[in-house]
């Protein structure tokens, strides 16, 4: 794990960026441009903040530590959006910036003053990046829409899990970070379009749709074939062999052979060359026939033998294998380390914390992690002064009226 070090340059640091959104879909598209350099406001409601600050697990300071992963590289500034002078100041920063995150209901930035054709009025070229959990129209948009929710509607709870037993949903709030990686996405077309045309755009981005995108066949396979797609544990159907194998000394071993050639290799370290011949296994199709023998056979061999000895023997065999890993192992893996895939950032008081990196990587001008989440107000006065151009005494006055 290695310190942050400092890039000479990052591709969005031209960008200003207001970030209205709270806990994770909305704040995860703004962390991604953060990363990369933008300058992100994060407008949040004086005295308490985005309900972030609270999630996840706490230090032995009693400090949640989540809040500074999705809030790294933001500025904090606080703003009461229910009052009409909060409300003006919004829509001022607004006719400054280059786009605008939130991802409130539907119709609530509207019922503020605050939408998009309010807003496009005083700055044409903005993009305001919306996300929601069922989109800005239809009979469901006015509909709350948290992860595990749209999740399911989005196809991705139906197929996860045990054919046996209810479905599952992943440990991580992943419908979320999808449609902020969505939205990121989009903001950075609309960008591109901007460029040709000098016009802003909403970029809509629905959590149960960005689920739905990464659905695979699951859509065409039912309309052609009839077949719904079942969930299947922890293999794919008609894909073998690839499945968690039980080891000798109690771990799992994630092994994927499925392509013909790598199953040969498997079968030769597996000291069973002959295997990959046997009509029953010697084809993609065969083998996803017959997915049950063919699983029973590697585990049989796995079981005889240590996780990290069958991984490495099949790494050097070229046959696709590793570890289900916990965070105590990605932070001490030799490959996480060489490709600085967790990084220790100070925190606010100076000690350090380990983080997943920026990702992905750019070989010119590279994302970093300037710094952890801010302290809620830390940037107030600084974006309103240098923004703005306000002045000491029209932020005390704004202070003591509770709009910041």
């Amino acid at each position: 794990m290695s310190q942050s070090m400092p890039f000479p340059q990052t591709p969005l640091n031209d960008l200003k960026v207001l970030e209205l959104g709270q806990l994770i879909a909305g704040p995860y598209c703004g962390q991604v441009l953060a990363d990369f350099g933008a300058e992100v406001i994060k407008i949040e409601p004086p005295g308490k903040g985005d309900a972030m600050r609270q999630w996840g697990e706490a230090d032995s300071s009693g400090e949640p530590v989540w809040w500074n992963v999705i809030g790294r590289n933001k500025q904090s500034l606080t703003l009461d959006l229910r009052q009409p002078r909060g409300q003006a100041i919004l829509r001022e920063l607004a006719a400054q910036a280059d786009i605008l995150i939130e991802n409130f209901r539907p119709g609530t930035m509207e019922r503020w003053g605050l939408g998009y054709d309010t807003l496009s009025r005083d700055n044409p070229g903005l993009i305001m990046v919306r996300v929601t959990g069922f989109g800005q129209d239809g009979p469901y948009s006015s509909r709350a829409g948290f992860a595990s929710v749209c999740e399911a509607m989005g196809g991705l709870r139906y197929i996860s899990g045990y054919p046996d037993r209810p479905p599952v949903r992943v440990g991580i709030s992943l419908g979320d970070t999808l449609a902020g990686l969505h939205g990121a996405m989009g903001a950075l077309v609309a960008l591109h379009q901007r460029e040709r045309t000098g016009q802003g755009q909403i970029v809509d981005s629905a959590i149960f749709e960005s689920v739905l995108a990464m659905m695979e066949s699951l859509i065409p396979e039912y309309e052609r074939t009839g077949k719904v797609r079942e969930r299947s544990g922890s293999f794919l159907p008609k894909i073998a062999p690839s499945n968690a194998y039980p080891a000798g000394d109690g771990r799992d071993v994630i092994i994927g052979a499925n392509q013909d050639s790598v199953f040969r290799r498997l079968c030769t370290v597996m000291g069973q060359p002959t295997l990959a011949d046997h009509p029953d296994y010697a084809t993609h199709r065969a083998r996803g026939e017959n997915q049950l023998a063919i699983d029973d056979q590697v585990a049989a061999w796995t079981r005889q033998h240590d996780a990290q000895d069958i991984v490495d023997w099949l790494a050097e065999a070229g046959v696709p294998a590793g570890l289900v890993y916990r965070a105590s192992d990605m932070l001490d893996d030799p490959h996480f380390k060489a490709r600085e895939s967790i990084v220790a950032v100070p925190d606010r008081h100076g000690k350090p914390l380990p983080m997943q990196n920026v990702f992905p990587r750019l070989a010119q001008t590279p994302g970093q992690i300037r710094h952890v989440g801010p302290a809620l107000g830390e940037h107030t006065d600084d974006i309103l002064k240098h923004w703005l151009g306000f002045d000491d005494t029209q932020l005390i006055e704004l202070r003591d009226s509770a709009v910041i």
